[in-house]
């Protein structure tokens, strides 16, 4: 199993990225996906999640309204569109797959994990 994520790069306040996760060696449709980030010094937390068949998203609080996740299982590709970026939201991003049903926040619910993609954000 793979997930590889892109998209991330350097932004100015106020910008717009989106991220991608391409999934490899596992069966898309049967995963509930989340995104998580991670900033220097801090611990990797929650961002969004999204069920089996895009019908159900969760965002954390900080990022509701701004951010969008979505997926695309013909492709087995997740994304994760983020929109009036703040550079609060400096942090490597990860995408995460979990077999369980009910997608969770919880990190340890995800029993796959990207190498993470560097999104900055400056002032």
């Amino acid at each position: 199993v793979q997930l590889v994520e892109s998209g991330g790069g350097l932004v100015q306040a106020g910008g717009s990225l989106r991220l991608f996760c391409a999934a490899s060696g596992l069966i898309l449709s049967t995963y509930a996906m989340g995104w998580f980030r991670q900033a220097p010094g801090k611990e990797r937390e929650f961002v969004s999640l999204i069920n089996w068949s895009g019908g159900t998203t969760s965002y954390v609080d900080s990022v509701r309204g701004r951010f969008t996740t979505s997926r695309d299982n013909a492709k087995n590709t997740v994304y994760l569109q983020m929109n009036s970026l703040k550079p609060e939201d400096t942090a490597v991003y990860y995408c995460a797959a979990s077999k369980f049903a009910m997608p969770s926040m919880a990190i340890s619910a995800y029993d796959y994990w990207g190498q993470g993609t560097q999104v900055t954000v400056s002032s």
